[in-house]
């Protein structure tokens, strides 16, 4: 098992209310030049799930479950931020109240955190219900490995993934391999301890040979020469960990939303193809 300092990361109540989507009227222009109305993000989803496929959906940017956020942009920042992968999330309003769940991740761009419930749960929520989060995984470390950044992961998640080493690498489970050129929109953002940035899907054949376009929301994905430390760019060398927190997309330079767990600049961490490569494995 990994050492960490999870005795002294501080965990802190955060909140907000089950968002409205959000639709300018507007057409969406696809890859192709074809214009289209479709679903987006926000609102409960409902009948999609962490470990549901992220590609084959009627919609764009799909959040799975229930996506939440603040109308204050500092409260929804401090949201964005302390939320973290496998945090537990309680429902305070509502015909749901009492009701937990837990956090997927967060969405940059539109600025929201989204949270799995159960399908029983969601049909009793309702817009402008509120959650809260029990904030808990920034400033958490690696004692063996102060060279990786972990972020935006709840230590209680990580130790239950019991995550091995081997030669000096941690070796995590992951659904995909990722080259550095895929990614495209966040790219550059001036950090990585919120949002997410795309796995860009417009070329179908490598998508294919990767097996990218099998990836459920939950999936750990690696990221190959991709440095997440100080902001999102490409560093040869570098490894970055993250997970699926939003569907394909239609638009140009968009893909899978992948929210940062781990990264370093050097090639400490080692990602492994595994069955048992999605947050619902270890939930």
């Amino acid at each position: 098992m990994l050492k960490t300092n999870k005795k002294s990361v501080v965990a802190q109540a955060v909140m907000g209310k089950i968002h409205h989507p959000i639709n300018t009227k507007t057409f969406r222009i696809n890859q192709n030049g074809e214009a289209m109305i479709l679903p987006s993000t926000g609102s409960i989803t409902y009948g999609i799930h962490v470990g549901d496929p992220a590609f084959g959906l009627a919609g764009d940017h799909i959040e799975p479950s229930v996506s939440i956020r603040n109308e204050i942009t500092a409260e929804n920042d401090a949201l964005m931020v302390l939320s973290c992968l496998g945090n537990q999330a309680k429902v305070v309003t509502g015909d749901a109240k009492g009701e937990t769940g837990y956090v997927l991740g967060a969405h940059g761009g539109i600025e929201h955190v989204i949270v799995e419930f159960s399908e029983e749960t969601m049909e009793k929520l309702a817009i402008d219900d509120k959650i809260q989060i029990k904030g808990c995984g920034q400033g958490l470390k690696l004692l063996d490995f102060p060279e990786v950044t972990v972020m935006n992961m709840d230590p209680e998640l990580l130790e239950r993934m019991d995550l091995k080493t081997e030669g000096g690498v941690i070796e995590f489970p992951v659904a995909a391999i990722v080259p550095a050129h895929l990614m495209g929109s966040g790219i550059g953002s001036a950090h990585a301890f919120t949002g997410d940035y795309d796995i860009m899907t417009q070329d179908e054949e490598v998508i294919r040979t990767l097996g990218i376009d099998t990836l459920r929301f939950g999936d750990f994905v690696v990221l190959q020469d991709c440095d997440n430390t100080f902001g999102r760019a490409y560093l040869k060398g570098s490894v970055s960990v993250g997970v699926v927190v939003h569907s394909d997309c239609v638009k140009m330079g968009h893909g899978p939303g992948i929210m940062i767990l781990m990264t370093s600049k050097k090639p400490l961490i080692r990602g492994v193809i595994r069955d048992r490569c999605n947050v619902k494995d270890y939930i």
